[in-house]
């Protein structure tokens, strides 16, 4: 299949060939159940479980009985979540996140509200950030937890979580942070963080496969586990592990750590070479802040462009998309593009490019070629 220039990155990344080839005997020769405590069969997968929750520790700085495997970021974000608002049950309870979360963490908050939380939904301004002074202002006293993401996954925008840890630590607060998007792309620390989400398959892993950070040696509960039937991971979360995934994310993390600096600096560097060249489009506007932001990603506005039809000539050359994937089935604008006070058109003539390990110099001249072709094109049409 003659496939499309890839700059969809933070929809999903290809499997890097190291991380295939670890993962391969687990699939084959090594296909014991880790649990398996009684053969060499369960040892070896096991070990390899083992060395793979080390690897993604080193990743962000936490102790290895610190990471508990999930299916994915989705369950990993339920999992903090839900776990925490159960192990309060009983008291009265308050939740602080933002209005341009990922819709695994709006969604799962609306659960919870159903049975009782209150929520309250930071906006943001039309750069997409927060202000630290409404988070603080929105404390209460029996708030239990504040959710922000890392680095927003549709703009790049990355929110001050450091200076959030030390607001929540003085509180004595619950910091939760989906941090899907910046592990393995920008350096992430669980310094003052208490549940950490991650994802294999943003960064160069396999899918269904993902990670929750639980800080231990803290007075404040940990979550109760959402899935039951064996206590595996802890208590945390039972079911059989996914071996071959597990040892892939940790191969990953290891790429990622030794590759994550250089390989920053290099996409940034095409990124705004990428930026500049659809920016000299007329009516084409940043929907983010040039700063603060993640190296690889940009997001544009299109304006007087009908957002489907842009979309679909884009991607006859050019994979792209117009915001999370988890959204992209829905025709409506998309929701973080929308509380930064973008109108619903704009909205849904805006697109999201995100570069990665196999972005070249050559990609990214096509690409805008391509892109400035299709809106001159669109644009005569109208």
């Amino acid at each position: 299949m003659n496939y499309p220039i890839y700059l969809d990155y933070n929809a999903t990344t290809p499997c890097a060939p190291e991380v295939i080839e670890a993962m391969i005997p687990y699939f084959g020769m090594h296909f014991g159940n880790s649990a398996s405590k009684a053969h060499p069969y369960g040892w070896l997968a096991e070990n390899a479980v083992e060395m793979a929750r080390e690897q993604l520790a080193q990743l962000i700085g936490a102790k290895p009985k610190e990471i508990i495997f999930t299916s994915g970021a989705t369950e990993s974000i339920n999992l903090g979540i839900k776990g925490t608002f159960e192990a309060f049950l009983g008291e009265k309870q308050h939740y602080i996140t933002c209005k341009t979360e990922h819709k695994a963490v709006l969604d799962t908050f609306s659960e919870i509200q159903k049975k009782g939380a209150e929520v309250t939904y930071l906006p943001v301004n039309s750069q997409g950030e927060i202000s630290l002074e409404e988070l603080e202002n929105a404390i209460l006293p029996h708030t239990k937890m504040i959710c922000l993401m890392w680095a927003n996954n549709e703009t790049g925008l990355i929110h001050r979580i450091p200076k959030i840890a030390e607001m929540a630590e003085s509180k004595q607060i619950i910091l939760c942070t989906d941090a899907v998007q910046a592990a393995g792309k920008i350096p992430v620390s669980t310094k003052g963080v208490h549940l950490m989400a991650l994802s294999a398959h943003k960064l160069y892993g396999p899918k269904g496969v993902g990670a929750l950070y639980v800080r231990h040696n803290h007075e404040l509960p940990k979550p109760l586990a959402q899935l039951h039937g064996g206590g595996h991971e802890k208590g945390f979360r039972s079911g059989t592990l996914n071996v071959p995934g597990i040892v892939g994310f940790g191969k990953a993390a290891e790429l990622r750590s030794r590759e994550m600096e250089a390989e920053s600096q290099r996409l940034e560097k095409l990124r705004d070479t990428l930026e500049r060249m659809i920016l000299a489009i007329p009516d084409t506007f940043l929907n983010s802040s040039q700063f603060n932001r993640l190296p690889h990603v940009t997001n544009i506005a299109f304006a007087g462009l009908e957002g489907e039809e842009l979309l679909k000539q884009i991607n006859q050359k050019v994979a792209v998309s117009s915001g999370s994937a988890c959204s992209s089935i829905s025709p409506k604008p998309s929701h973080v593009l929308q509380e930064m006070g973008l109108n619903a058109d704009l909205g849904r003539a805006s697109i999201r490019f995100s570069l990665g390990r196999s972005t070249s110099n050559d990609e990214i001249q096509q690409a805008a070629e391509w892109i400035e072709s299709v809106v001159t094109r669109l644009r005569k049409l109208k």
